[in-house]
């Protein structure tokens, strides 16, 4: 890049602006927020932007986030960026990516069309995501917006190791992730497994066993993302009583809402758990209890920008 890109970031996102802006590639983006008494935001940018690059980092982490994200990106372009890249780390409603009962509002859809609104700069928008929960979701933007879906697997991986060492077997909460499981097992060089789920009424269902030997071996759990950690804790429990020798947990995403961690932590099923930063809970986390710890995914977000 021949002049600096300038990056700014939502409230919740300025740690990854300021890692940016270590690298002489960026510039810092100023900006001006306040909330007004009737609790409408206010915002101004402050850097000069006409005709520069621009990175915009937030997550979709609550509706007033998206909100913030839309806001900025939407005064970015009528500023006269001439080319805007959002990266969102976490995209949320990943839970609501289909619609199962009749009537049900697939919102993972209708944010993106929200996002697809932002007005185009004049080489156009980009929105770089991360681990999707479902890779389809990249998709659902419209009106030319171009979407990267980065994989977060070279950091899993290398958790993975610092867990689990040589001699682990690496393994899913469930057999819907078994295949990206088995994908990192092979570039790992150890076994895979995962756990049998019976369903035992419409909304419950019951672990039945595990598909591999884990006896007197160490075990790590992959997921792409933690929320309250329910499935995580009973997945963990099955191993347990297969004998493994120690449980740890990687993750892409570490949601956790409140009481998530201390319920994980108190289960005394799992030993560890490394997240990457995608998520601004899991830093908060990370600073309360050394049983979580943090894989920048930083690195991975600065490249997705200085090789487009």
């Amino acid at each position: 890049m021949s002049e600096s890109t300038v990056v700014f970031s939502t409230q919740k996102y300025t740690y990854f602006q300021d890692t940016f802006i270590q690298n002489k590639a960026f510039e810092k983006g100023k900006l001006e927020r306040k909330v007004f008494p009737d609790g409408e935001s206010y915002y101004r940018i402050l850097s000069k932007v006409l005709a520069k690059e621009a990175v915009l980092i937030g997550g979709t982490v609550s509706e007033q986030d998206t909100m913030e994200l839309y806001d900025l990106a939407s005064g970015l372009v009528d500023a006269g960026v001439k080319r805007l890249t959002i990266i969102i780390p976490f995209y949320g409603y990943s839970t609501m990516e289909r619609a199962v009962k009749t009537g049900e509002i697939v919102t993972a859809k209708t944010r993106a069309r929200l996002l697809s609104a932002i007005p185009q700069s004049y080489l156009g928008n980009r929105i770089v995501m991360v681990d999707l929960h479902v890779s389809g979701l990249q998709y659902y933007f419209e009106n030319g917006v171009h979407t990267v879906h980065l994989y977060a697997k070279p950091l899993i991986l290398e958790a993975a190791k610092k867990l689990g060492g040589t001699d682990f077997v690496l393994a899913s909460a469930d057999a819907g992730r078994a295949k990206w499981v088995e994908s990192l097992a092979m570039d790992l060089g150890v076994d895979a497994a995962f756990v049998y789920k019976r369903r035992s009424s419409g909304s419950d269902t019951e672990i039945t066993g595990v598909n591999a030997d884990v006896s007197g071996k160490k075990v790590v759990l992959y997921d792409d993302m933690i929320r309250t950690g329910g499935s995580l804790i009973n997945a963990a429990k099955v191993y347990k009583e297969a004998e493994a020798k120690q449980i740890f947990v990687v993750a892409t995403h570490g949601v956790f809402p409140e009481g998530s961690v201390e319920r994980l932590e108190n289960s005394g099923l799992i030993e560890k758990i490394i997240v990457t930063d995608t998520h601004h809970n899991a830093k908060a986390a990370a600073q309360k209890t050394d049983f979580i710890e943090i894989s920048s995914i930083s690195d991975l977000l600065i490249s997705s920008v200085t090789d487009f």
